[in-house]
């Protein structure tokens, strides 16, 4: 028996060395977009990689070109934890059967989203959209703000012709001419009111709050409630360390924004609360108003209860 002892100590040593090197080894895989602006600046600042780092765990980060898409990859499994997206985009991926939780959000920013025409155009009123072409990103804060505005006017989805482009595609439709109006959020409202002189027809103001939600796949929230609290605390450090120093992060955004002056991203980041808070049921009302307006402009598949989702509470509430 004595001869067994070593090789006994030895087994446990290498599990526990396997535990510890499989623990070492796992990776929180982070989806973005370029208007997440907290947690890019997270990201280029390296905080929250220290501190998730100290818990064994590493970051990967993948940018995505607007929400949808995003939240696509969060219901297949390829990121485990999205930044914020616009307000419409889970009302989508829910109706995909995506089994999402929200783990936090920015309050209302109405502000921070506007239809926008050309400085010399005709259209002066939302009436006059009826028969235009306008550019839209799918499913963005966005694509809500345009149906909400053509309903106040008195007019339907049907009324306009969609062009489906991302914000990239959507700037330079409307500065060669291919649109009538674009539809879309910060930086770029700033950034084409600046550079391209465009007027705002209407903001978010009055007709959709638009608030932006960081969400996470549902089995990942049951399992990693520490992981999401480092997160939680870094957004919100991170939302004050930008609003104590809105050059210096407009500084470190504007050569990820493509090179945007840096004036003009600190004017666009002035538009965003990014006021982060929990999310409970009961802010999930305007969810539901908004799922109803896509249902019923027949570019939701069904019915969804928005309020069927995980909601995760920071560990200190």
């Amino acid at each position: 028996m004595p001869t067994l002892r070593p090789l006994l100590v030895s087994a446990l040593l290498l599990t526990a060395l396997i535990s510890a090197s499989t623990q070492a080894a796992e990776t929180l895989r982070i989806g973005y977009q370029k208007s997440s602006t907290l947690l890019t600046l997270i990201k280029q600042r390296g905080d929250l990689d220290k501190s998730l780092a100290a818990e064994g765990i590493n970051v990967s980060w993948h940018e995505f070109s607007s929400g949808l898409p995003l939240l696509e990859a969060l219901n297949l499994n390829n990121v485990d934890l999205s930044a914020d997206v616009a307000d419409t985009v889970p009302v989508f991926a829910q109706a995909a059967g995506a089994d999402l939780t929200y783990y936090a959000r920015e309050t209302p920013s109405p502000n921070a989203q506007a239809i926008l025409v050309p400085a010399n155009s005709a259209i002066k009123t939302l009436q006059d959209l009826k028969g235009k072409r306008i550019a839209v990103t799918k499913a963005a804060g966005s694509h809500y703000l345009l149906i909400a505005a053509l309903k106040q006017a008195g007019l339907g989805f049907n009324d306009v012709k969609a062009a489906w482009l991302t914000p990239a595609d959507g700037r330079a439709a409307l500065e060669n001419g291919s649109v009538d109006a674009w539809v879309t959020w910060e930086p770029y409202v700033t950034s084409a009111k600046v550079e391209q002189h465009a007027r705002v027809l209407t903001s978010g103001d009055g007709l959709a709050s638009y608030q932006r939600y960081y969400l996470v796949s549902t089995p990942y929230a049951k399992a990693h409630a520490q992981v999401l609290n480092t997160v939680y605390q870094a957004l919100q450090q991170e939302s004050a360390w930008l609003k104590a120093n809105p050059t210096e992060a407009a500084k470190i955004l504007s050569p990820l924004w493509g090179n945007l002056p840096v004036s003009t991203v600190e004017q666009a980041n002035a538009q965003r609360s990014y006021q982060i808070e929990p999310v409970h049921i009961s802010n999930l009302a305007e969810q539901q108003k908004i799922a109803d307006a896509f249902y019923d402009a027949k570019l939701l598949p069904k019915r969804i209860n928005a309020s069927d989702v995980g909601t995760w509470q920071p560990l200190w509430h």
